[in-house]
């Protein structure tokens, strides 16, 4: 982990606010939610998926820049709502730039809301391995390498402190040998 060690309950604590979810696509982060959810540590309504919201408005129609706008409109407004009632809101999409990243803690400190963030960074090798084994047509290998290069240039944990995250913690996966569900099991929501 980055920051924070494990409480004594060896649990790594995230306080109520907006999780920022940070990695390139095939790095975890869905199975992680996915397995978050089944534990009841948060609800399924507290995941904000960009790729969930982009099914809704478009199905299987092409990604444009028009539908991106869109898509990331619907995102933003449903954070608002979850924060503005108090509630979590985790934010899953890439997230790899500054830029996206910016638009989220923005929102969060209109609620002020702490933002944690959650990095995903498998090395490309697994991110390649990770993206064949999910049979996603839409997302190539010269895309994950893309992302990954900008993670590496742009998302490291310092720079995730130094944008304004008041934490910032890695999520473990193959690489440490370990499963979503045991990832999942690392963290306490509330």
């Amino acid at each position: 982990m980055t920051e924070d060690s494990p409480g004594r309950t060896g649990l790594i604590r995230v306080p109520r606010g907006l999780v920022v979810l940070v990695g390139p696509p095939a790095s975890g982060k869905t199975s992680f939610v996915r397995a978050l959810i089944a534990r009841g540590q948060v609800d399924a309504e507290a995941v904000v998926s960009s790729d969930e919201i982009r099914a809704e408005l478009f199905g299987t129609a092409p990604p444009s820049d028009a539908a991106d706008a869109r898509v990331f409109e619907e995102r933003d407004h449903r954070i608002v709502a979850r924060l503005a009632a108090g509630r979590w809101a985790v934010a899953e999409s890439t997230n790899v730039t500054p830029e996206a990243r910016a638009r989220l803690i923005t929102i969060a400190r209109r609620f002020d809301a702490p933002v944690t963030v959650l990095r995903f960074d498998p090395d490309v090798a697994d991110l390649l391995r990770q993206n064949a084994e999910r049979g996603r047509p839409d997302t190539t290998s010269a895309d994950v390498h893309a992302y990954a290069a900008v993670m590496a240039r742009h998302a490291t944990a310092e720079q995730l402190r130094s944008e304004g995250s008041a934490a910032v913690h890695d999520v473990p996966g193959r690489a440490q040998a370990t499963t979503p569900a045991e990832a999942a099991a690392r963290f306490s929501f509330g």
